[in-house]
């Protein structure tokens, strides 16, 4: 039988009535979808409160890696997912890939010793937990600097996975010398050495773009997220975080334009007017939007009829070292 959205949110409203369960949703959800969540953010923000919340149930509306941040922080919760989507950033880089990063760096006569690994929250468990058992940490895009900023205190080289754009932007910030692997640059002669992974939605937005909309609007504002290219954020009026972008949107004059360079689902909930979307193209990220509100019924359904599906699991030995690896990040 099918169910209008109506009837899902009604049906959905007396489960989680029901149950001791909590929903959260990240803002690149869909709109119906973001809606039901009892708390919205973005990937970090979601597992810290989650973290501090009493239900045994936490139904996490997002990608597979968020789940799993969830999972990691809060072990004794049961952790489920309407759709286990896969990040394609996070996707990118394993445990072997990142190996393979630390066998390049060492081919380099770069020792092991003498690298200190830091990952983006985007990334799966088993990739933080590599990083955590070198003595590394996690960082967000909006502590990305000041997580740098501290590690290099070490006097180690830092190997930056898997947001290549991520890295190099926040050396840029710093004045410092970066490098992808695979080009040509000596990793003895940088600061950073970058894991060649990227976010696809983030790489939808161009210079030609940014022209467009200054030739159109004189005087609007560019707003970019640093997973954009280093080209774009260095012709950007600002850079940030998820929560950084909408903090600056918000607190902008209601007549001030501005084009935003991040996930469509969110920059629309912004603001009514003279906010656009810095595209030709939808930037809409494929796997996020795979979440429908008829998933989170079912999950939900699932859980009340005592056979939860979509359940996040971190083996014993993972769960260790990833939330080593995540509480050295809170604790700085």
């Amino acid at each position: 039988m099918q169910f209008t959205n109506e009837e899902l949110t009604q049906k959905i409203n007396e489960l989680k009535n029901k149950l001791d369960v909590t929903v959260v949703a990240h803002y690149y959800q869909r709109d119906e979808v973001f809606d039901m969540g009892d708390i919205t953010g973005d990937s970090l923000e979601l597992a810290t409160r989650t973290r501090d919340n009493d239900s045994e149930f936490v139904l996490f509306c997002g990608v597979g890696f968020m789940g799993q941040s969830v999972k990691v922080l809060s072990p004794n919760k049961r952790v489920v997912m309407p759709k286990i989507a896969c990040c394609a950033m996070a996707k990118m880089i394993d445990g072997l890939y990142f190996d393979e990063a630390i066998d390049f760096m060492e081919s380099n006569g770069i020792g092991k010793d003498n690298i200190l690994p830091i990952t983006y929250i985007n990334s799966n468990a088993d990739v933080k937990a590599k990083v955590g058992e070198m003595g590394g940490l996690v960082c967000t895009s909006s502590n990305a600097k000041f997580i740098i900023t501290d590690a290099l205190k070490a006097g180690k080289k830092i190997l930056f996975v898997p947001d290549r754009c991520l890295g190099q932007n926040i050396g840029n910030q710093m004045g410092l010398k970066s490098m992808v692997i695979g080009d040509e640059t000596d990793p003895n002669d940088c600061d950073i050495i970058c894991y060649d992974g990227f976010c696809s939605v983030h790489q939808l937005f161009s210079l030609d773009d940014i022209e467009f909309y200054r030739q159109k609007f004189p005087g609007i504002l560019i707003a970019v997220h640093p997973e954009c290219d280093p080209e774009i954020c260095d012709a950007s009026d600002f850079v940030g975080s998820t929560s950084q972008l909408i903090k600056f949107i918000k607190e902008l004059p209601e007549d001030q334009k501005v084009a935003v360079g991040t996930e469509f689902n969110m920059v629309n909930r912004l603001r009514d007017k003279n906010t656009y979307i810095l595209s030709s193209t939808k930037p809409e990220c494929p796997t996020m939007n795979e979440t429908t509100l008829e998933d989170v019924y079912l999950t939900l359904k699932a859980i009340d009829d005592g056979e939860p599906i979509n359940e996040i699991h971190v083996d014993e030995k993972t769960q260790k070292w990833a939330k080593i690896a995540l509480e050295r990040m809170l604790a700085l």
